[in-house]
């Protein structure tokens, strides 16, 4: 046990509460960043003074995000970028790099969920199961991986993975998202071990049920209903229900936290 009396106590009026909650100046890449809860959390992070990298496989959505930004008085760069791809990933971190000088924190939010068909699982193709490993899992080491060597340069960093609440209740007739989504966990708790050494920490938000602009064909009304019901919090969850977490995983409030799971779904799991 420690002894408490050897521990220095810091005196609360010489903090600066400024400088541990806020993320101005900082450079954030946010893949999925074209439309969605990424788009949302890009225009967040330039709100707060960051610069905003919105990446993206739509080329198009992403210079509109930016250009968004740009309008609103913000500081943003779109990137094309396929992060199934190391070699899109590793350029695009370059070019980041090259632009800025450093990549301070990278949001993992891009992945294959609103197009997928609610089905069991032995009715799921072999190549759309792959897909959505290959892009869920895979993709998010790949671009922590291409950010890394400048954030232990720096020795500074963040790495947020946005995994899902719905691996909390075995949600079904999603197996390969849901089971994407529970890689991440497992993914983020190694990430931390492993990046700790040089101050970079790694976390993960599990989002529950979040209502966007992209439309989602096999989910009714009904559903939506009973999604809401399971809550304590009683009203569909939007993208802005996410924010604040996002920024504090970002800042340096969340210094000594790594390797930490998130949940917010509005109560329907509990953990």
């Amino acid at each position: 046990m420690q002894d408490i009396s050897t521990t220095t106590v810091v005196d609360p009026s010489i903090i600066d509460f400024d400088s541990l909650t806020g993320v101005e100046g900082r450079v954030v890449i946010v893949t999925g960043a074209g439309q969605g809860i990424g788009r949302v959390f890009a225009h967040a992070f330039a709100a707060y003074g960051a610069v905003a990298v919105v990446a993206d496989l739509d080329a198009g959505k992403a210079q509109e995000v930016a250009q968004e930004i740009r309008r609103q008085g913000g500081q943003a760069m779109a990137a094309a970028v396929d992060v199934g791809s190391d070699e899109s990933l590793q350029a695009m971190a370059r070019v980041v790099f090259d632009a800025y000088g450093r990549i301070d924190v990278l949001v993992n939010n891009a992945g294959i969920f609103s197009t997928l068909a609610m089905r069991p699982f032995w009715e799921i193709p072999l190549d759309e199961w792959n897909q959505v490993m290959h892009v869920n899992i895979t993709g998010v080491m790949l671009a922590s991986r291409a950010v890394v060597p400048y954030m232990r340069q720096a020795r500074w960093g963040r790495i947020i993975n946005m995994s899902s609440a719905s691996i909390l209740m075995g949600r079904p007739n999603y197996l390969h998202y849901t089971t994407s989504k529970a890689a991440l966990v497992g993914m983020t708790r190694s990430m931390a071990r492993e990046l700790g050494e040089d101050y970079i920490t790694v976390n993960a938000v599990m989002p529950g049920a979040v209502q966007t602009e992209i439309p989602r064909a096999t989910v009714t009304a009904g559903q939506r209903e009973a999604i809401v019901a399971r809550q304590c919090v009683p009203r569909p969850q939007v993208p802005q229900d996410l924010v604040a977490a996002v920024l504090f995983l970002a800042s340096e409030g969340s210094r000594f936290m790594t390797g930490q799971t998130m949940n917010l779904d509005g109560g329907a799991s509990h953990i």
